[in-house]
């Protein structure tokens, strides 16, 4: 795209942030997604079969887009040491086998993940702003992403305020992402839009807008603690927005679908979706990321079959 046509875009949409009626308008202004349409268009992808030469590439370049979590109550340092461990050799017995993107924790085990992946190039991404429920105020949820940030976090995973939103309030959900972002500093921020929750693929597709024009770096499906998680038929209205944002702005932004995607099978079909729906840019883990916990074990054992031409079960790789 022209320099001026970038230019001109980006004033629009500060235009479109002015005040809350703009931003409404802007956001009831988007196209309606073709529900019929979005989801027989995944269920085609999701049909197609690749070679064995492409699967291996394919299950590669999933590993290596994989945010590897945990995210319970009953998480240790050990736990994590042990996560960041298998973060930084996925297979011990074959260090050809590429690390993943990130190990995604609590902000209080993001010092501990940070001494243990360091110098890797292993990321650590840290939930934050009331993780799951965003049930906070403000001040406190600009204190927990501060607190990650400062134990080293490199990427912070916030959750919007649904209730807001599936009120109306884009403005308050607007002001919060921006007001996150900017205590975010360096750290790269992933907007959680808990689809589950917004209903309607129209409400993804808004949702989606608003977390891109408040500057988030990622879309997020879902927080994994709510059900439906993440879904083909979502992550290809949030696929869509991100190349549509790029198209109007020149700036890629990035998607993370996470929860409920456990099988290699899964990981290819949604890899087939950004390849077709945002484009092959972003087939990369800038620009894509799982967030798993139990799909980095199917992928290493799919490998491990397309490599010695038999299954290898779980005690051939550590299982969470």
């Amino acid at each position: 795209m022209a320099e001026s046509s970038m230019k001109t875009s980006t004033r629009e949409f500060a235009d479109v942030t002015r005040d809350e009626t703009s931003l409404r308008r802007f956001l009831h202004g988007l196209p309606g997604v073709d529900a019929v349409g979005v989801e027989q268009r995944s269920a085609g992808l999701g049909t197609r079969s690749i070679k064995k030469a492409s699967k291996m590439h394919a299950i590669d370049l999933a590993i290596s887009m994989v945010d590897l979590t945990t995210l319970e109550g009953a998480d240790t340092p050990g736990k994590v040491r042990s996560l960041c461990a298998k973060a930084r050799r996925p297979d011990p017995d074959r260090p050809e086998v590429p690390k993943v993107a990130a190990v995604c924790v609590y902000p209080d085990m993001v010092e501990t993940a940070v001494a243990e992946v360091s110098g890797t190039g292993v990321g650590v991404a840290s939930v934050a702003t009331a993780f799951p429920s965003g049930r906070s105020s403000l001040r406190i949820k600009i204190a927990d992403t501060e607190f990650a940030v400062e134990a080293g976090a490199t990427e912070i995973d916030m959750v919007i305020d649904r209730g807001a939103f599936l009120s109306g309030q884009y403005g308050r959900v607007f002001d919060e992402i921006r007001t996150i972002k900017a205590a975010c500093g360096n750290a790269r921020l992933k907007v959680i839009l808990e689809t589950g929750e917004l209903a309607t693929y129209d409400n993804v597709r808004r949702a989606s807008w608003l977390a891109l024009l408040a500057g988030g770096d990622f879309i997020k499906t879902s927080t994994g603690k709510v059900s439906p998680a993440a879904t083909l038929p979502v992550t290809h209205v949030m696929l869509q927005a991100v190349h549509d944002w790029h198209a109007a702005t020149g700036e890629p932004r990035g998607v993370k679908p996470a929860g409920g995607i456990r099988t290699t099978k899964d990981a290819i079909r949604y890899l087939v979706a950004v390849n077709e729906v945002a484009g092959p840019r972003w087939l990369d883990p800038r620009l894509f990321r799982f967030g798993a916990s139990s799909l980095l074990n199917d992928l290493l054992m799919q490998r491990r079959t397309q490599l010695e031409g038999h299954y290898s079960g779980p005690d051939y790789v550590t299982v969470d």
